[in-house]
């Protein structure tokens, strides 16, 4: 398997684990979706909470050149350490959510 095709499966399922998840509250549904070449990722939610509509992206996590870009992350405790406890390398994450000039104190890739 190249390391494109496993950076794919692997957020793939972090974010399925994640749909997979019940709200506690309100009737909201999580879904994965993935574009057809599977370069971009969005764990997205749908539903209500009591009269008030919830929509809108959790996560959005793009393959780029190689590498996963981080462009949102709404997960409580962030993506970044599952990516690498699943074994993508640091150098292979860019946490496109900072500005350049930032990235490079994150212990993570620059672009």
């Amino acid at each position: 398997m190249d390391s494109i095709t496993f950076y794919q499966d692997t957020v793939e399922t972090i974010l399925n684990d994640y749909a997979a998840i019940p709200y506690s509250y309100g009737e909201i549904q999580q879904y994965v979706i993935a574009n057809p070449d599977r370069t971009h990722f969005l764990l997205f939610n749908e539903g209500w909470h009591g009269k008030r509509r919830v929509h809108g992206v959790v996560t959005h996590v793009e393959i780029r050149d190689g590498k996963i870009w981080i462009h949102f992350d709404g997960i409580e405790d962030g993506i970044t350490e599952e990516l690498v406890a699943a074994g993508v390398p640091k150098a292979q994450i860019v946490l496109a959510f900072h500005p350049p000039d930032i990235r490079e104190h994150t212990g993570y890739a620059i672009a």
